[in-house]
């Protein structure tokens, strides 16, 4: 048997990767209700939302807000995701304890995407460098590789250049990096085994594993990432969310199934799995006529689980 990690952070990322992805537009209020419901639930870990336009992402309009009221929680990493260099100065400037930078491995879907190509996301990410610096900002810089396991547009994408671009970052600046399954091709062999590459490059640098359920794999694929040492992982409540060049696509693993399997295999999150439950019953209620997913909500915690320790602490 692997020596998984005791403890493994689930990073919320529903306000953002969620949100962005579907037409319901939720108000700030129930936002709000939404990070208290979580935190008090054991999550200390939230991306709030992304510092773009708002006209070209309404749904996320109110980022600054967000990060606001998520900054009074004690103990609450506040993360947001920016596009450039103009995004990063507002985050920055909210002063949100960590900045994600995308950055597609692959050239077809970076140019789609951020009509830029992976080699220019990593010279702004030694702008956003250089700006937070000269800032003496605290806010951590994280590059998150995208389409590391294939891409809709362009088909395979090498495992070299998915490690050449984390090395890029890192050399760029990036505190921290991150390997996302943005299209849901991944599968737990090729996990494994990036994962284990990755790793070696950047040790406790590399920082997050970000799984689409597209294919039903999601879950799966965090157990082959746990295999290789990795304790943190992103998910989004009901696992809303997607890609808009991978039709179909579903969001990334549902927070609550994740925080259930690893309760299950004696992994502590500190998180309540029924509070939790009990967040997304109120979540869907609010998106009425947005696709949801997962597993656990359909029949609820079975009568022979028992919770963790740490679980059971945050009840």
């Amino acid at each position: 048997m692997p020596a998984f990690p005791s403890h493994v952070v689930i990073r919320e990322v529903g306000l953002r990767d969620g949100l962005q992805s579907i037409r319901t537009i939720l108000s700030t209020e129930r936002k709000r209700e939404w990070i208290r419901d979580a935190y008090d639930a054991g999550q200390r870990e939230i991306e709030v939302g992304s510092f773009v336009p708002a006209k070209l992402l309404p749904q996320l309009a109110d980022t600054g807000e967000l990060v606001s009221f998520a900054k009074t929680l004690p103990g609450l990493v506040v993360s947001v995701l920016v596009p450039n260099l103009k995004g990063a100065e507002r985050a920055i400037e909210s002063k949100a304890d960590l900045l994600l930078v995308p950055l597609s491995a692959s050239h077809a879907h970076s140019l789609a995407n951020l009509r830029k190509t992976p080699d220019e996301v990593v010279a702004e990410v030694a702008r956003i460098r250089a700006a937070r610096d000269a800032a003496a900002s605290k806010t951590l810089i994280e590059g998150g590789i995208g389409t590391a396991f294939g891409c809709t547009i362009q088909g395979d994408v090498a495992q070299s250049e998915v490690l050449r671009c984390m090395q890029a970052l890192l050399d760029a600046g990036a505190d921290r990096v991150s390997i996302a399954d943005t299209v849901g091709y991944a599968g737990p062999a090729a996990v494994r085994e990036l994962f284990e590459k990755a790793r070696a490059i950047a040790g406790d640098r590399f920082f997050c594993g970000h799984f689409h359920d597209t294919r039903g794999l999601a879950l799966a694929n965090v157990y082959a990432a746990l295999e290789t040492g990795v304790d943190r992982f992103d998910a989004t409540l009901a696992g809303i969310g997607g890609c808009p060049h991978a039709p179909g696509a579903s969001g990334n693993a549902s927070s609550e199934d994740l925080a259930f399997m690893l309760s299950t295999m004696g992994v502590e999150t500190g998180i309540d799995i029924d509070r939790l439950l009990a967040l997304r019953a109120k979540v869907a209620a609010w998106l009425p006529d947005e696709t949801l997913h997962g597993s656990l909500w359909l029949s609820g915690l079975p009568k022979t689980f028992h919770p963790s320790s740490s679980t059971a602490a945050a009840a």
